[in-house]
């Protein structure tokens, strides 16, 4: 299997948590110690983790860093780490609590030159545009709201700009284990095949890994579907 497989911890109040569509009422924490998570994810074989600060992303700055810095000191994952970074500053502090890349969402709808400086100064192989679509529209702001950019035309933007990482969320999905849009991430790739997309959203099974991989996807991100048991890691032979 040529996919990436990135497992997912989303952090609310320190705890390992998932939400639904991106409803904040709709939370289920799953482990009240997220470093632990973060150690059994690299003893199962995993070399990548996406970390999600909620709370950053609904308060619009870093809120996590503190418990990035202790998965970073406890494992060898490469992590990428995304959710309320707004400022220089926030990539900073995510840098020396040990992340690798940034996922950087809101700030490349309404700050495009900010989000090219950062391309320049940080390098395109250190930052993650995630790229969090509803009805075929980008959402920001911790998925509290729509923006009127439509997702091939964003893309393209910073496709020509060098992005090369592009984390892609379809939002109706999110945590509903109803299968991925695997026909959304064919037509990412078909019109931009040079990107290493990452498709997030909705997987539940190891089929759905394996239909993302013989799509010719890149790399996927999964959480719930872990936690709920629906993934049986052995076989995907990590």
């Amino acid at each position: 299997m040529n996919i990436e497989l990135i497992p997912a911890i989303d952090i609310i109040n320190g705890q390992c948590v998932r939400l639904t569509k991106g409803d904040y009422n709709q939370k289920k924490v799953y482990n009240n110690n997220p470093i632990e998570v973060a150690i059994n994810f690299e003893e199962l074989g995993f070399k990548r983790l996406h970390v999600v600060d909620l709370d950053g992303a609904k308060s619009k700055h870093i809120v996590n860093d503190g418990v990035l810095k202790e998965i970073t000191k406890a494992t060898n994952l490469t992590v990428d780490f995304g959710g309320g970074i707004k400022t220089k500053n926030d990539i900073e502090k995510a840098f020396e609590a040990g992340a690798s890349m940034v996922t950087i969402g809101s700030v490349a709808v309404t700050n495009r030159q900010l989000f090219l400086e950062w391309i320049e100064m940080y390098g395109a192989e250190r930052l993650i545009l995630g790229a969090d679509v509803r009805n075929g529209k980008i959402s920001i702001n911790g998925w509290k709201e729509d923006s009127s950019e439509e997702l091939l035309p964003f893309l393209k933007q910073y496709v020509d700009k060098g992005v090369r990482n592009v984390l892609c969320t379809e939002i109706s999905k999110d945590g509903t284990l109803q299968g991925p849009a695997t026909n959304l991430y064919k037509d990412i790739m078909k019109a931009y095949p040079q990107l290493h997309l990452i498709a997030s959203g909705g997987v539940s099974s190891n089929e759905d890994i394996t239909d993302l991989n013989n799509a010719g996807i890149p790399a996927v991100v999964f959480g719930k579907a872990f936690y709920e048991g629906k993934i049986d890691i052995k076989s995907l032979a990590i």
